[in-house]
């Protein structure tokens, strides 16, 4: 049984993640049957799978009414992608993935303190599991300090790369660049437009680049966001903001781009860096959280709290025709080490583990 409430927001990270794991995990096991609840209009379409409607009351349905309703189906076990145990009994092994715990590092980069999910339904639910899949080296750091459970419970499991991200021929560029009216030179990021992506370091230092090229931000309005809306619409309109954006089309837009700048003050994995170094752009993202080590020596790294440090490498790589090379060719071999069916594989030990020691501990002692 799998929660598919990630894909009431299929462009963010969590629906994205739970759009292809489910997938991978079909083709991995097509003797498995996968019952997938999610919201209405969504959906993930593999041979092998069921989809049921998500409970649209958050709090009676998704916690009373529908623990009961996967109860009523016995799965074999509970698959949480979104990182939540609903608060009643599933009545089953479960596994929930962590991306995150950015809240708990600094409620200020969130709207509110959001008191039932931060203080009852995610602690809960990391107690709860039989299982923790986090999907960095930092995060199942970050889960061992803010809840102390044990380091063995919790496996990491990278994202995966789709093939889209690719490099695209010279051809393909120049038919995406007069399709999406995309300037000749510029630099990407790729993020929704909120305060824990640090946007405003990559504005300061694009303000103060000589001969600096245009600056493309794809993303959504988030949260808290008013500072940055009014800083972008003082910077000119060498800045292109592209709220929304055919996920389709995210490809040629890394492909076109020539680097993409990622200064999170904290990502969970940061997939925008690993998309764009799967296309050959030259990627340069900041010295937080997970960013150094899903990159690893395939990327610039700068501190998030110096955008004359960010100036610097922006211009020197913008500049450097061999070092852009470099990191392109990096970038592409680091890329190529993520992938889905190994994110599956490795999602389905861990179902399978969680299965096991449920069995066990229900064994009587001799």
């Amino acid at each position: 049984m799998v929660d598919g409430s990630g894909l009431e927001r299929p462009r963010a990270g969590v629906g994205v993640y739970t759009s292809e794991i489910v997938r991978a995990l079909a083709v991995d096991r097509p003797d498995c049957r996968l019952t997938v609840f999610g919201p209405r209009g969504a959906g993930v379409h593999v041979p092998n799978a069921t989809y049921r409607l998500l409970p649209r009351t958050r709090l009676i349905g998704r916690h009373v009414q529908w623990p009961t309703q996967i109860r009523q189906l016995q799965p074999d076990a509970y698959f949480g992608p979104a990182g939540a145990l609903p608060l009643g009994s599933v009545g089953s092994p479960a596994v929930i993935t962590v991306h995150d715990l950015a809240i708990y590092r600094n409620a200020r980069w969130f709207p509110a303190r959001q008191p039932l999910s931060t203080r009852l339904v995610v602690p809960r639910s990391v107690l709860r599991s039989d299982r923790v899949i986090a999907v960095s080296e930092n995060t199942a750091r970050d889960i061992v300090e803010i809840f102390g459970i044990d380091r063995a419970r919790i496996q990491v499991v990278y994202h995966g790369l789709s093939p889209k991200m690719r490099p695209m021929s010279a051809e393909e560029r120049a038919s995406a660049r007069a399709r999406l009216n995309l300037p000749e030179r510029f630099i990407l990021f790729v993020g929704t437009v909120e305060p824990r992506k640090n946007l405003a370091t990559l504005l300061d230092a694009w303000a103060m680049m000589r001969d600096r090229p245009d600056l493309v931000v794809v993303g959504s309005w988030g949260w808290l966001y008013e500072p940055i809306r009014e800083k972008m619409a003082r910077l000119g309109p060498r800045l292109h903001h592209l709220d929304s954006v055919d996920l389709g089309e995210l490809p040629a837009i890394y492909n076109l781009a020539r680097i993409l700048a990622h200064p999170a003050w904290y990502e969970g994995f940061g997939l925008p860096p690993l998309e764009a170094m799967g296309c050959g752009t030259p990627v340069i993202v900041s010295d937080r959280s997970s960013l150094p080590e899903v990159v690893d020596d395939a990327a610039l790294v700068v501190p998030a709290d110096q955008p004359e440090a960010w100036r610097e490498e922006l211009e020197r790589l913008m500049d450097d025709t061999d070092l852009a090379a470099d990191l392109r060719h990096r970038g592409i071999l680091r890329a190529a080490q993520f992938s889905w069916s190994r994110a599956a594989r490795l999602t389905w030990q861990a179902i399978d583990d969680a299965i096991r020691s449920r069995k066990q501990a229900a064994r009587p002692a001799p």
